[in-house]
């Protein structure tokens, strides 16, 4: 039998996402940027609940295209909230316009959203050595000063337990427990 960290559930959705997904570098800067988004859309949920909505999420979002989100007007807005593939939450629907306008501007200062993103762990990933589920931190001094960044960048729902999540995610921190096999 595989061993997999202690969160992960028997849903085949689910663990597709920690054994391909969670924890593995990102360097593209739209998956970066869809996975900061989902993350925000977490607050307040789990996140299964989000990965069960996430094709809805890139079907509504233009797969996530910072380009075409900065133009959507309220009508679009209007339409995303009556959108049930999505968290039909007002404010967590305008972040995601007003994060590509944030978004777009670190592309433009650093080049790619990458360089700036990945600047917060020094370039490479941050390897935990974990026994146990509950040593594993909701926030960090890096995460904190990501959010504290981002925040006055423009971004919103970019807390310091949201950034947390976010580095599990892409990878810039190694959260796999030690008995995980995708720990190595």
């Amino acid at each position: 039998m595989t061993t997999r960290c202690g969160w992960v559930n028997e849903d085949p959705l689910y663990i597709d996402y920690h054994d391909h997904e969670w924890g593995v570098p990102v360097h593209d800067d739209r998956h970066l940027f869809e996975m900061l988004n989902l993350e925000g859309a977490q607050a307040g949920l789990s996140w299964y609940t989000i990965l069960k909505k996430r094709e809805g999420y890139r079907e509504a979002f233009d797969g996530f295209d910072p380009h075409i989100i900065v133009n959507y007007d309220d009508k679009k807005l209007n339409e995303l909230l009556e959108n049930t593939g999505i968290v039909r939450n007002r404010l967590k629907i305008a972040s995601v316009v007003q994060n590509a306008k944030a978004f777009l501007k670190v592309q433009a200062e650093f080049g790619t959203f990458d360089s700036y993103i990945w600047g917060f762990v020094g370039g490479k990933p941050i390897n935990n050595q974990w026994t146990d589920m509950s040593q594993v931190p909701a926030t960090s001094e890096i995460s904190d000063a990501m959010s504290k960044d981002l925040k006055k960048r423009g971004f919103k729902f970019v807390g310091s337990t949201i950034c947390y999540a976010y580095m599990q995610a892409v990878g810039m921190v190694n959260d796999h427990n030690q008995t995980c096999f995708r720990y190595k």
